[in-house]
């Protein structure tokens, strides 16, 4: 028998749900700032409004849903999947203020892509909008890499059995300290150490790109937060390639790679463990299937003649594969020449590198590394099966942070996200066939929409199908959580209709 939720179920998720949408009206404070600094009044006005918004709702939540239970496991990653709705409902009231948007969906869809690190959009003219909005965009980027749930933990919520659950239910299940706050807390060291070096790096480098100081500055600290959240958007349109510079590439390059690194593997490399750096299983993973999706794609490219030379292929090909597999959605061309000029055979190859993505508790989406390694061991083990006598004694292991052995749980687990998220690409590259979308086409969205990733090969547009918006959304909220809050969002509504 399914037991239905009692009053006491919906004020804990309602009640932390609320101290989650005051963390996002407190980070709207930075663009409205922003707005001041540059007497920007309107968007001073919108983000205004944004917080009064928030603070309301947030604090309304708290105010309601008072209750003295405790949050148990399902509490917290249904807490989680709501709240990140939630959120992205509030977070987009000065998206759709701004004017930039045709309807309020596009300005969600917006929101969404940035919390969750995808950086497909659907901004109108996003070469003049407002400094204090383009700092939202980023720093939504920001945020979401690290996790709204990992700012709330870290900052706004106090010892909760349930803290944890909210922290796996956003996609992250491994700690670099015993409490779960502490972790938090961790992550937040090592992201904001990371902005200061690499904001000073990139505004050194635009200012002797030409500049000037304040845009220097702006940029710097914009694209660090896209790269290093693995998030894609960028303040211009043309994204990467607006600044038509080698040295910009190179640095960004770096920062997403590093970003898109476990956060366990960094604090370890902080403690003194830097060997974890070629040891550990989700790097070992990501170099040979990197090598395998670039290998591809400069087949690709040689069939296709569509670039030539080792210095284009390098900030063509490289660039974009290792954007792609980093889940960060970064690139120096557009999306028609992606079609036009490099064909199915490369575009296939990016699809696939997406779909693998970065490592486990980083910012980036997908499959990860750590899954794909674990798949593939368990592979090799099987077969070592067949082979060996039937009385001997077989096991597999893996090196992360410490060596491992794999449990067939573990196993289990990893399949069910894999088969979770091929039905999701597979769900949305039916639909974009529907609407008469070429299937590689329609494929290489799905996928870099369920991936967090960004790239795009011109089907997301305003003027895309309403059910298309509506599909990416809900494969960018559901492949950042990582399935495992969806359902129990899922379930918990089922409890509600059907439970007794």
């Amino acid at each position: 028998m399914i037991r239905k939720p009692k009053l006491d179920d919906w004020k804990i998720v309602g009640f932390y749900t609320g101290k989650i949408i005051v963390g996002i009206g407190l980070l709207m404070t930075i663009p409205l700032v922003t707005g001041i600094v540059f007497r920007e009044w309107s968007a001073v006005i919108d983000f205004f409004i944004g917080i009064l918004a928030a603070l309301t709702v947030g604090f309304g939540f708290q105010l309601v849903c008072q209750t003295k239970r405790e949050m148990n496991w399902m509490h917290g990653l249904v807490t989680t999947a709501f709240s990140w709705l939630v959120a992205t409902f509030i977070g987009a009231m000065p998206h759709f203020l701004s004017g930039h948007f045709s309807t309020f969906l596009d300005a969600y869809f917006d929101l969404m892509s940035g919390f969750t690190t995808t950086g497909l959009y659907l901004i109108q003219d996003l070469d003049h909008v407002s400094n204090a909005l383009n700092m939202w965009r980023h720093v939504v980027s920001y945020a979401g890499g690290q996790g709204i749930i990992v700012i709330a933990l870290a900052f706004l919520i106090r010892g909760t059995s349930g803290a944890f659950m909210m922290y796996v239910g956003e996609g992250k299940d491994e700690k670099l300290l015993p409490n779960v706050i502490q972790t938090a807390r961790a992550i937040w060291v090592v992201s904001l150490t990371y902005l200061f070096f690499g904001t000073i790096i990139l505004t050194v480098v635009n200012y002797s790109e030409g500049l000037n100081p304040v845009r220097s500055f702006l940029h710097g600290l914009w694209i660090f937060m896209s790269a290093w959240s693995t998030g894609g958007f960028a303040p211009q349109s043309l994204n990467i390639f607006y600044y038509h510079s080698f040295t910009i590439e190179i640095v960004t390059m770096i920062i997403f790679i590093i970003g898109s690194l476990n956060f366990v593997l960094h604090w370890s490399v902080w403690n003194g463990k830097p060997r974890e750096i070629y040891r550990n299983i989700e790097i070992v993973s990501f170099t040979i299937t990197l090598s395998i999706t670039l290998g591809l794609v400069l087949i690709a490219l040689m069939q296709t003649e569509a670039l030539s030379g080792v210095t284009s292929l390098f900030r063509k090909g490289f660039y974009l594969v290792a954007s792609a597999h980093t889940g960060t959605g970064l690139t120096s061309l557009n999306g028609a020449q992606l079609v036009r000029s490099w064909g199915p055979l490369a575009m296939l190859a990016i699809t696939i590198a997406m779909t693998i993505g970065g490592s486990a508790a980083s910012t980036c989406g997908g499959i990860k590394g750590m899954r794909v390694g674990i798949i593939a061991k368990n592979f090799v083990g099987e077969i070592r099966r067949f082979v060996l006598p039937e009385s001997a004694i077989t096991f597999q292991r893996i090196h992360h942070i410490k060596n491992r052995i794999i449990e067939d749980k573990q196993v289990r687990a990893a399949m069910l996200i894999v088969i979770a998220f091929v039905t999701m690409h597979l769900g949305g590259a039916v639909l974009g066939v529907l609407y008469r979308y070429p299937f590689v086409q329609a494929l290489f969205e799905s996928v870099s929409a369920g991936t967090t990733t960004g790239l795009s090969v011109g089907i997301t547009n305003p003027s895309m199908p309403l059910a298309l918006k509506s599909y990416y959304i809900l494969a960018m909220w559901a492949g950042r959580l990582e399935f495992m809050a969806v359902f129990a969002l899922a379930g918990f509504l089922f409890a509600v209709a059907r439970g007794k």
